[in-house]
């Protein structure tokens, strides 16, 4: 057992005894000895025991709450309250002992009367002692002498700031609630903080032409460029975390114009369960200002509760977020199917430092390999199997269609076909909206799983979830963007029109679990991604974020689309194609149904493809087998009539 921490006196502790004691009897002179009862006459004898009851009475039940061990000079409204109580506690006791002492008794009304004045002088005393200790921390004729005074009064020494220490950043803080109030108080106590709070501005009337902390609150009005000049501001930083994603984009596009650099005052995205608001960049996921939300419900989360969980591609982006939020519901077993060994044992070791109890399991095994398949899923018998793997990268897929097919759609057909003869309950895959109208092999490949989950027959209930590019992910542009910035540029995108939507993986993994909890059999899910991106945008404020100036600093280059790729994704909600669910953000596409001899012909035509190894004649398979597929040109020839396009502009 660790030993408990000897408590010391120290010498702040001692001087602050002293005051205490200085200020009641100050307060028992006027009191009981200058203003004396016409009743209770007391004697200069009785009054000086008076006080030193009282005064033991004080000491002891502030001890008793620790008041003297606290640092002041960075005392909060805690350590106030703390002090009252204490001394009401103090005080009732000894109303009861100077009753139960022989002493001439003092009157309720003049012991609480005692009391409370000398708790108002000892708040006041601390109050000014946190002034003088901050005025001690500016460079100034009048920090010296409030130095000087401090040093005579309390002993305690405070040297000056440096000339370094006293340049600070001159901010203004977009947000003069809870949180940016709070910031520029720690700012103002900190005498080495870095930053220096110029003033607020906020859109609450009753605080616009008021002060915080003599820090004034200017309207949106009044923060104008001219504002920012008087003020010599450098920095602007957002302390509006509960403000939706649309007011802190046109916040954003609005203050960068003024050349400042711009920050946030929030948790970090990756916080910790324990972390704190800092002071820090945008990250640059925040910069699509994309409202989030809590997808998972507590009928979501029983479904999952109790049941073995399989997850095909579990050591992936999206597969490992999976298995963070099944392992938080409590499965009766989890078990990660991967055949990339490096993602799958850093969530293995992840999820067994949080969650020590879980029952987890690991297989390295290929969705090829039927063989190895039918062996974890005799083993393990899963109730929910959430079919997350396959190749992703647009790309590398337009090069090796025979490999996307074996792996996207064959692979796909062996869970199905192993899942079903386990008698698993139900089995959800993972899409994209690359799958809509695809124009690329990955799409067409995804597309065409689609059709075989969504259309499998026999006693598993089959579901499909389609949503859109995910932040973070592995192969998403951000990271790319960080690296160019972070090498100097130049910083390129295939094309300066290309939009797209974007999500964060904690959502993506929510929706899933969400659709897959409530499917009942053949439904294909899609999510409301809200309005798409522009990539060119999205790049310009990275190169801000990091401190330079686009095209002047660090240059944009355009490199041309890529195979396969189109200049947008098309909408996954169409209202009038689609049918509403239980969660407002998730629905369900009106999926064309096929007959099993029909989805037959379409993987007889796919194998004897990829029999060839020619990756001409499998692709030219795939267009056969999936009727959407179309070239790229074909698309972006009338991208720009496309209200995906037009809803960026």
């Amino acid at each position: 057992m660790r030993k408990k921490p000897k408590t010391t006196v120290s010498t702040h502790a001692l001087v602050l005894m002293f005051y205490d004691l200085v200020m009641l009897a100050l307060v028992s002179v006027l009191l009981l000895v200058f203003y004396p009862s016409s009743y209770y006459p007391i004697t200069r004898v009785e009054a000086l025991l008076h006080y030193l009851l009282a005064a033991a009475c004080m000491l002891g039940a502030r001890a008793l709450g620790n008041s003297y061990n606290n640092v002041w000079r960075y005392g909060g409204n805690n350590l106030y309250v703390n002090l009252i109580c204490y001394d009401v506690l103090g005080g009732g006791v000894y109303f009861i002992l100077q009753r139960l002492l022989p002493l001439r008794d003092v009157e309720f009304l003049r012991a609480v009367t005692l009391f409370a004045l000398n708790l108002l002088g000892d708040i006041l005393m601390r109050q000014i002692y946190q002034y003088l200790y901050d005025a001690n921390s500016r460079g100034s004729r009048a920090a010296d002498f409030l130095r000087t005074v401090t040093r005579k009064l309390t002993g305690i020494r405070v040297e000056p700031m440096d000339k370094t220490q006293g340049r600070r950043i001159n901010i203004a803080i977009i947000g003069a609630g809870r949180v940016g109030a709070g910031l520029a108080t720690d700012l103002s106590s900190n005498p080495r903080a870095a930053y220096t709070a110029k003033f607020f501005v906020d859109i609450d009337r009753n605080k616009i032409g008021r002060s915080i902390n003599g820090i004034p609150v200017l309207s949106d009005d009044e923060a104008d460029d001219r504002a920012f000049r008087d003020y010599n501001i450098q920095e602007i930083v957002f302390a509006i975390p509960g403000a939706t994603a649309e007011r802190k984009k046109e916040l954003y596009t609005r203050y960068k114009a003024t050349g400042c650099k711009l920050k946030t005052y929030d948790y970090p995205t990756t916080q910790a369960v324990n972390g704190k608001r800092s002071l820090r960049d945008f990250d640059a996921e925040e910069l699509l200002f994309r409202q989030t939300s809590e997808i998972l419900t507590d009928d979501t989360k029983a479904y999952y509760r109790g049941k073995t969980v399989l997850i095909s591609g579990g050591g992936g982006s999206i597969g490992s977020e999976l298995a963070r939020q099944i392992a938080k519901i409590g499965p009766r077993q989890l078990v990660i199917l991967d055949v990339y060994e490096n993602g799958a044992y850093d969530i293995q070791q992840e999820l067994k430092i949080k969650f020590p109890h879980l029952k987890l399991a690991v297989e390295i095994v290929t969705i090829t390999d039927k063989g190895q398949l039918e062996r974890v899923f005799a083993e393990y018998k899963p109730d929910v199997v959430i079919h997350a793997a396959a190749h992703k990268h647009v790309p590398l897929m337009e090069t090796n269609c025979c490999e996307a097919v074996k792996n996207n759609v064959f692979g796909t057909r062996n869970l199905l076909d192993v899942a079903e003869a386990s008698g698993c309950g139900k089995f959800i895959m993972v899409s994209t909206d690359k799958a809509v109208n695809p124009t690329n092999v990955m799409g067409a490949t995804k597309r065409m799983c689609e059709m075989e989950v969504l259309n499998h027959r026999g006693s598993m209930n089959c579901s499909a979830t389609r949503f859109g590019n995910v932040l973070g992910s592995n192969g998403s542009v951000i990271p790319l963007f960080k690296r160019q910035i972070l090498y100097g540029g130049p910083v390129t995108l295939t094309d300066r029109r290309i939009i797209r939507y974007f999500m964060t993986i904690p959502e993506a993994a929510q929706l899933v679990l969400t659709s897959g909890a409530f499917a009942k059999n053949g439904e294909l899910f899609v999510l409301d991604m809200g309005k798409p991106v522009h990539i060119l945008e999205l790049a310009e404020n990275m190169i801000r974020l990091s401190g330079f100036e686009p095209y002047k600093d660090i240059d944009i280059v355009e490199t041309g689309l890529r195979p396969g790729e189109k200049l947008y994704e098309e909408l996954l909600v169409k209202t009038e194609d689609l049918d509403k669910t239980e969660n407002d953000q998730i629905f369900i596409e009106r999926d064309k149904k096929l007959a099993p001899e029909e989805i037959a012909e379409k993987l007889r035509i796919l194998d004897e493809a990829v029999k060839t190894e020619d990756d001409a004649v499998c692709r030219k398979a795939l267009k056969t087998a999936v009727d959407t597929f179309r070239d790229p040109e074909e698309v972006n020839c009338r991208a720009e009539e496309s209200r995906e396009m037009q809803a960026v502009r």
